[in-house]
């Protein structure tokens, strides 16, 4: 026996997705599976939406003042979500089983929830600035795992900026929201227009020491007495590198100073993740 069309609620707000040909809806353009992360930046920012997923997710960017588009809800979610929908009566929800959401999206729904929300408008420089003493800068983070975890050390350990290069991840790609754990929505962030070398005399203009976390000759271990004058910095911007290729030499050119995570002998580095959250603790605002 043939499975049903996409039927819609009496109210008309809901429609519940049965089977493959109910994708159609021109609606669920924002969830539509694209595995190329470039792809989906690209297509996010011509549509002005980003995905927040799973339920915890969703109400932290509804709580930070996001315009939420649609939701995407697998049934057996829906009795816990049921707060979230009332709150939003005029927001269209699809619904339906797992399998068939997996099929829209080309991946299982963590938690159950999705939502396609308003992007915001891009932010001046100068405004994520303004009052920030701890400022993270991202020069070509391209991985979006590893940008997820960097936003979520960085508002837990109590920086209060991110600047990202023009080639670096989307904060609002929905990997990278979901590996924040969602606290990417309350760390105020911008594009530079060029790269961090252009950046930095601004950025001395406005009272802020630039250091880089890369090895160089002339690199100071974070544990070394000698970085006391930085630690105690009032202002303070610290650049990560590409996974690998690390901080630009034209960059370094540019630093106050230059750090590394003193490390045994054996052990070459540690991953730009995990190297941040230690260099984000050591370099707080005291």
């Amino acid at each position: 026996m043939a499975e049903p069309a996409a039927s819609a609620g009496p109210d008309g707000r809901e429609v519940r997705l049965a089977r493959a040909e109910d994708l159609a809806d021109p609606r669920l353009a924002p969830y539509t599976t694209l595995t190329d992360a470039a792809l989906r930046r690209r297509v996010d920012a011509e549509h002005g939406v980003f995905l927040a997923e799973s339920s915890q997710v969703v109400r932290r960017a509804l709580a930070a003042g996001h315009t939420p588009r649609s939701f995407l809800l697998g049934d057996r979610y829906r009795e816990s979500f049921a707060d979230v929908l009332a709150a939003h009566p005029d927001v269209p929800l699809f619904t339906g089983p797992d399998e068939v959401l997996t099929s829209l999206t080309g991946f299982h729904l963590h938690r159950g929830a999705l939502a396609a929300m308003d992007r915001p408008a891009p932010r001046p420089v100068t405004d994520v600035l303004a009052g920030a003493r701890r400022v993270l800068i991202a020069e070509d983070l391209v991985d979006h795992t590893n940008l997820g975890a960097v936003v979520r050390s960085a508002v837990a350990l109590g920086w209060d900026a991110l600047l990202l290069t023009p080639q670096a991840a989307d904060p609002l790609y929905r990997r990278a929201i979901r590996v924040s754990m969602g606290t990417v929505f309350r760390l105020p962030w911008a594009r530079l227009e060029g790269p961090v070398a252009e950046a930095v005399p601004a950025l001395r203009e406005a009272g802020f020491a630039v250091a880089a976390l890369e090895v160089t000759e002339r690199a100071v271990g974070l544990d070394s007495p000698e970085l006391e004058p930085l630690r105690s910095a009032d202002r303070l911007a610290l650049v990560l590198g590409q996974e690998g290729p690390g901080v630009r030499t034209e960059t370094l050119e540019h630093t106050d100073a230059d750090v590394v995570i003193s490390m045994p002998d054996g052990v070459d580095s540690l991953n730009v993740a995990a190297a941040a959250a230690v260099a984000l603790w050591e370099l707080r605002a005291r």
